[in-house]
């Protein structure tokens, strides 16, 4: 039940808390300022906010010690699957089963959800023999499950079972059941599934991440699976997918003049160039920070060389490097090293460019 806080009133205005406290129609208390109008009120939720998480904190630590071989058995039917594992429950058991079913997918176990209900009329199709069912029942007594139950067993494939009673009649006819039981819901009136819901949650997480585990699911795995996100693009995206190569790539010889390295910087956008030997090996770079330290000289921009002013053996990359990998050698180098870095060349065996990127590059693609 919310409680009056007389320090935050006082907060929100200092003259009510010297007036009138009367229980609210709420269950707390307002604060009634006869000199002004409307009502001034505050209630703290925050004692109620805590008691949620102490009680499913309480429910989580309760499953956690009831996880047993029933828990090994469960997870061994998931890996030797040699179908899909169809996850199932109704109301809020549903919203769970389908979020477990999400989990396995994306961490290396084929999976989705079917609605008990709809499984009843014409998606019982969806599941073959070579599948394997996991069930969601807080009371394990759950009537659209129980009806598709015997048709699932009868086609011979296994059922593993979520319950808050191990002696109901889906825990009796699942191959594993795992207990996710709790003493008490986080509602007041032990009615509106909380705890329960977390704990089958949480149990539907241990199941995915036990059995990636076991299967060696790397994150280049879990990348594969999630292209489109942030993780993807670090982990699956290489410098080559996003580099400048051919002609937009600037580079001078040694011998170009002072003049010519500023005109090849300026016109290729991207705050450097390369400087090459004569094979074409890269022996240095010109960026905008050699740029600013050779202003502060007297030099002749004609007869100054671009091996006098450049920086030698820059830092390069082959092209088989993440460009992740390039985004902490930018930071290392920020934080470590004598002068930031914002660009880098990729480069071959031989050390010949094959292109170049900025942090603009890194930015566009979604890496930083």
């Amino acid at each position: 039940m919310p409680t009056f806080d007389p320090e935050r009133a006082a907060s929100v205005n200092p003259s009510a808390v010297c007036r009138i406290q009367m229980p609210s129609p709420r269950g707390g208390h307002f604060v009634y300022n006869p000199s002004s109008f409307p009502t001034v009120f505050y209630m703290s939720f925050i004692p109620d906010g805590r008691q949620v998480f102490d009680i499913e904190i309480e429910a989580l630590q309760a499953v956690r010690s009831r996880i047993d071989e029933q828990f090994d058995r469960a997870c061994e039917l998931i890996r030797s699957c040699k179908g899909r594992v169809v996850v199932t429950g109704m109301g809020k058991s549903g919203h769970i089963a389908n979020k477990i079913a999400a989990s396995l997918a994306s961490t290396g176990t084929p999976a989705f959800y079917v609605h008990p209900g709809e499984a009843s009329h014409g998606d019982l199709g969806m599941i073959t023999p070579q599948d394997i069912v996991i069930a969601l029942s807080n009371s394990g007594t759950t009537p659209e499950i129980l009806t598709i139950v015997p048709i699932v067993k009868r086609m011979g494939v296994r059922l593993i079972s979520l319950t808050g009673k191990p002696g109901s009649e889906l825990a009796r006819s699942s191959d594993a059941h795992l207990d996710v039981g709790v003493q008490r819901e986080a509602c007041p009136h032990n009615l509106a599934p909380t705890a329960s819901t977390t704990t089958a949650l949480a149990m539907g997480d241990a199941l995915a991440v036990a059995v990636l585990q076991s299967r060696g699911f790397s994150a280049d795995d879990f990348a594969r699976t999630h292209p489109g996100g942030s993780l993807g693009k670090r982990l699956l995206l290489y410098v080559t997918d996003i580099m400048h190569s051919g002609s937009d790539v600037p580079l001078v010889d040694r011998e170009a003049s002072f003049r010519d390295v500023l005109l090849e910087m300026t016109g290729k956008s991207l705050g450097m160039t390369g400087v090459v030997d004569e094979d074409g090996r890269l022996v240095g770079i010109f960026t905008d920070g050699d740029l600013r330290r050779t202003l502060s000289k007297t030099i002749d921009p004609d007869k100054t060389r671009a091996s006098d002013v450049m920086t030698p053996d820059p830092y390069a990359v082959g092209p088989n490097t993440l460009a992740a990998e390039v985004v902490k050698s930018m930071r290392e180098h920020a934080l470590h090293g004598p002068h930031a870095i914002n660009a880098v060349f990729i480069t071959d065996a031989e050390n010949k460019v094959l292109g170049a990127l900025n942090t603009h590059d890194l930015l566009r693609a979604g890496v930083v």
